[in-house]
């Protein structure tokens, strides 16, 4: 045997031992959260005054993981006949509310302005279940400007 091959040997038997080192030493990565099934999401806002104006449309989907900690939404915000443009806060657990992270603008037929909202939320703490609550203004037929906001049902975290 020469001692070329040998050095060989000895440099990938040393290199292996290493490479078995750092995957014993290396830290697991944490186990992703899994999500339920996407629960669809609807509200549509009208005027209260008798009109029948429509405000806004608020579609999409929400998801709860089986940690219980954290929530995702994939939702669209179109704008119809509000003014200045419509929005929506999150509610969770029924009293703490979450502003919702715009990602994007789309268009739609009947809608001046579509705002996408896609986000994992990690909440810190249990989320027992959220609410959606669409705000939208408008001008009455007197010229009064008026405002109402409407809430989705409650989604309901199915792992607590």
């Amino acid at each position: 045997m020469t001692a070329r091959s040998r050095g060989r040997r000895l440099t990938t038997s040393i290199a292996m031992a290493i490479a078995a080192l750092a995957a014993a030493l290396a830290p697991l990565s944490p186990a992703h959260a899994a999500y339920g099934p996407d629960q669809p999401v609807y509200l549509g806002l009208i005027s209260n005054d008798g009109t029948g104006l429509e405000l806004a449309v608020l579609q999409g989907t929400v998801a709860f993981d089986d940690g219980n900690t954290k929530y995702r939404y994939s939702l669209s915000l179109c704008w119809q006949h509000a003014y200045p443009a419509p929005s929506f806060l999150i509610n969770v657990n029924g009293t703490t509310t979450n502003w919702p992270t715009q990602t994007g603008y789309s268009s739609a037929p009947g809608c001046s302005q579509v705002y996408l909202y896609n986000a994992e939320v990690n909440f810190g703490s249990t989320v027992q279940n959220v609410r959606f609550d669409v705000t939208g203004g408008w001008f009455g037929s007197n010229g009064q400007y008026k405002s109402r906001t409407k809430s989705t049902g409650t989604y309901d975290n199915p792992y607590n």
